[in-house]
């Protein structure tokens, strides 16, 4: 565990984000998110280059993954396949834009899916699994994935049991076209900061064990888990990939409750 007790969570903040409505608000809040990715891996020794920033522009139009684009970003995380799909189809004339999938998904998305996505980071069934591999030979493609895994034990969330997790992973050596990453998580959304510290170190461990241990774990070297409120948290326990919405295009209209819903609701995957 990182020794940086007073990082805390920025929950609070989610719904305060102005708007990003210039190439130039999105080159500010880049560069800001950017300073505070770098701040935390100096707080615990890490190169800043072992972290990704995946920008999430879930709920956003058109016009502000353009502008997104035109800012710098190159990959976009969206939780939704069928608003991923469109936005897809509506910007392919941004031929180096790819799309990341970050929310759970039905089999029967599995076709959009293997279509156009670059990377899909909430695998947890083999039955989701088998039907991407279907898909994806008939594309011609491969997918990287990331095993989706439950660390804070609610009802709400996806993901697998962090027991399940190794047996899963072997069972995914049957399908070659997908490419397996590593783990993603999403962390108990609270002010409490080391109760979100705990989801993270939870990740960390479980994949440094399933490395060690499996015959498949050599491949599990990325983590993603951090958003907008927890992600310089996520960053000090070993975070490769976090997921950033609000922090960079702003506010979202409805309230935080819709995107990350109480206990017998699935949450979603990206702020």
């Amino acid at each position: 565990m990182a020794d940086s007790p007073f990082t805390q969570t920025r929950h609070a903040q989610h719904g305060r984000y102005p708007q990003a409505a210039t190439v130039e608000d999105f080159r500010h809040n880049l560069a800001a998110v950017c300073a505070r990715m770098d701040a935390a891996c100096l707080r615990v020794g890490r190169d800043p280059a072992q972290v990704r920033l995946l920008p999430v522009s879930k709920t956003k139009p058109e016009a502000s993954l353009r502008l997104a684009h035109a800012a710098g970003c190159r990959v976009l995380g969206e939780n939704k396949v069928q608003e991923a799909a469109g936005k897809w189809q509506a910007m392919q004339d941004l031929d180096d834009l790819q799309w990341s999938i970050i929310g759970h998904m039905q089999t029967n998305k599995a076709k959009l899916v293997a279509r156009f996505a670059s990377e899909f980071q909430a695998l947890d069934s083999l039955r989701l699994a088998e039907a991407l591999e279907r898909r994806l030979q008939v594309e011609g493609r491969s997918l990287d994935v990331y095993v989706q895994v439950n660390t804070s034990g609610e009802a709400s969330k996806y993901g697998l049991a962090p027991d399940a997790v190794a047996a899963y992973v072997q069972a995914l050596g049957a399908y070659p076209a997908l490419r397996v990453r590593g783990l993603m998580t999403l962390a108990v959304f609270s002010a409490e900061a080391e109760r979100v510290r705990r989801c993270f170190v939870q990740l960390c461990e479980l994949r440094d064990r399933l490395r060690q241990e499996t015959a498949v774990g050599d491949s599990l070297n990325e983590l993603s888990m951090g958003m907008s409120g927890d992600f310089e948290i996520a960053i000090e326990e070993g975070a490769t990939v976090v997921r950033v919405g609000q922090a960079i295009f702003g506010a979202r209209p409805l309230p935080d409750s819709y995107y990350w819903p109480s206990d017998g609701v699935a949450a979603e995957a990206g702020q």
